[in-house]
């Protein structure tokens, strides 16, 4: 938005100074003459195009450098003494740009035609090379050149010292990511892997003396496993921003699975063509149903659950459903993990829907668009 206001008020500007010098030139062409001629009228024409052609020295200066050049040469020829101002304005312009050479090669171009100009117009050699340095004045065109580049080095200074500001940014935010993978190293994964190796040592435990292997134990064993690599993918997505962590809706299956073992009745039903979805897509598919899954399991007392998600061109649709104990009308309690999801989702242009069914239980319901999320 701001983007566009600038370009208007540049415009404006553009606009504004291009009257303005025309008008210039014009007033001058006038103030010298007190008859008009068909001669005097097209030297009229070429000042005025000369000073309106610099509305466009912005998006192209060097055919303003080149119209306003010929304009100057034109009028010249026409018998008006007026100063080049307009062509001024545009080497300035060309110069800003950064195309210098081509504007020292038409300053000379400018310089040898304007003599031939007064020449032509019916002045002697003397009076033609007089009217040529009041016309353009090389001390003019070295200024003008001179205040082109000024600014053009300002800006380029400008744009290297935003990129250095964008580059510290970057690598402020790369020290903070490894700060927190070395954080999260320390904090968690001691913890985790000494679940795991528990549970590992009590499932061989147990099946060594031939007892039965509890279904609690082989799900603490599996989730022991599954969190020790999520947190690996989770550190390696953090130490290194490119990398990110696989699970996605092709994983899916194993969530269920793995709910299976904790007692609760779990059924996975895809419909339509698995489509070609963003990556972001395909993480927050898996932590929909992850964190869904879970949370039926902690707080729900459900029996059974249904994961449905529904393929389309434009959209995934994720539905997960259980028979737990919410109530019709109540209020679900926004956890952690009821506003992650929404944050994803929300982040992904998605919606999402998480309240206590009517028959009972509860439902997440999220829809997250494909096309749009790149």
């Amino acid at each position: 938005m701001s983007t566009a206001r600038s370009r208007v008020r540049a415009g404006v500007t553009d606009w504004a100074i291009a009257v303005g010098v025309a008008a210039a030139l014009l007033i001058t062409g006038l103030s010298g003459r007190h008859a008009a001629s068909d001669l005097d009228l097209l030297g009229y024409a070429l000042l005025a195009a000369g000073g309106l052609g610099l509305a466009a020295r912005r998006r192209a200066p060097v055919p303003v450098l080149a119209v306003t050049g010929l304009c100057a040469v034109g009028y010249q020829a026409a018998g008006l003494d007026v100063p080049a101002v307009a062509y001024l304005f545009a080497v300035y312009a060309a110069v800003r740009a950064g195309h210098r050479t081509l504007t020292v090669v038409a300053s000379v171009v400018m310089l040898a035609s304007l003599p031939l100009a007064g020449l032509v117009s019916g002045l002697s050699a003397g009076e033609a090379f007089a009217q040529a340095r009041g016309a353009l004045e090389i001390a003019w065109l070295i200024a003008a050149g001179a205040a082109g580049e000024a600014l053009r080095q300002a800006e380029r200074r400008a744009d290297e010292a935003e990129r250095t500001r964008e580059e510290t940014a970057r690598r402020r935010a790369d020290e903070e990511r490894l700060h927190i993978a070395r954080e999260l190293h320390d904090s968690l994964t001691h913890q985790i892997s000494i679940i795991k190796v528990q549970a590992e040592v009590a499932v061989h435990v147990a099946r060594r003396r031939g007892e039965q292997v509890p279904e609690a134990l082989l799900a603490i064993q599996e989730a022991g496993r599954e969190a020790t690599r999520e947190l690996r993918a989770t550190l390696e997505a953090l130490r290194d921003d490119d990398t990110t962590p696989p699970r996605g809706l092709d994983h899916v299956k194993e969530l269920v699975e793995r709910a299976r073992c904790t007692g609760l009745d779990a059924t996975l039903t895809i419909e339509g063509p698995r489509p070609d979805v963003p990556a972001a897509v395909d993480r927050t598919v898996y932590r929909i149903v992850q964190e869904s899954l879970t949370n039926i399991a902690r707080h729900a007392a459900a029996g059974t659950a249904s994961v449905r998600i529904d393929c389309r061109p434009d959209a995934l649709e994720i539905r997960i459903d259980d028979d737990g104990k919410a109530a019709p009308g109540s209020a679900p309690v926004p956890g952690v993990g009821l506003l992650g999801m929404r944050e994803r989702v929300t982040a992904l242009g998605g919606r999402l829907r998480a309240e206590p069914r009517g028959e009972g239980g509860f439902t997440v319901q999220a829809e997250l668009p494909v096309e749009q999320t790149s």
